[in-house]
């Protein structure tokens, strides 16, 4: 068996789920929790969990390389020259990994989303449908 390369690791989805979920936590949940009354809860975290405070005072940064990641990770899913064994068996199981490649990518994407909106979009949109 022909030895994997970096982007062929299947770890790589769920390192771009997790940097994903950083800009999430970072950004989108102290938003809503504030939005909805627990700015208490938000302060506690804050104390509590003093990397949060590092994660939301560098959030472009946090933001910028969980793009990095997920445009990876979008190459590794949909990059040319892709060929799955031709043993039935290993063939459908190759199909179902790259279909969970595609979801996994997807959801991560999807809260990357969320993170970059409440962080850079939210304010202006609101203040733009306000006036």
């Amino acid at each position: 068996m022909p030895e994997m390369t970096l982007l062929e690791k299947p770890y790589l989805k769920w390192v771009a789920l997790f940097v994903a979920s950083g800009t999430l936590i970072c950004c989108a949940l102290p938003i809503l929790l504030v939005s909805l009354g627990f700015g208490a809860v938000v302060a506690s975290l804050n104390y509590e969990i003093p990397a949060l405070l590092f994660l939301a005072e560098y959030k472009i940064w946090t933001l910028l390389l969980a793009a990095l990641v997920l445009i990876i990770l979008a190459w590794v899913i949909w990059r040319p020259n892709q060929a799955c064994p031709s043993d039935p068996s290993l063939a459908a199981l190759c199909q179902k990994t790259k279909q969970w490649n595609k979801r996994v990518f997807w959801f991560s994407s999807a809260i990357w989303f969320i993170g970059f909106f409440t962080s850079y979009l939210l304010l202006p949109f609101r203040l733009f449908l306000e006036s």
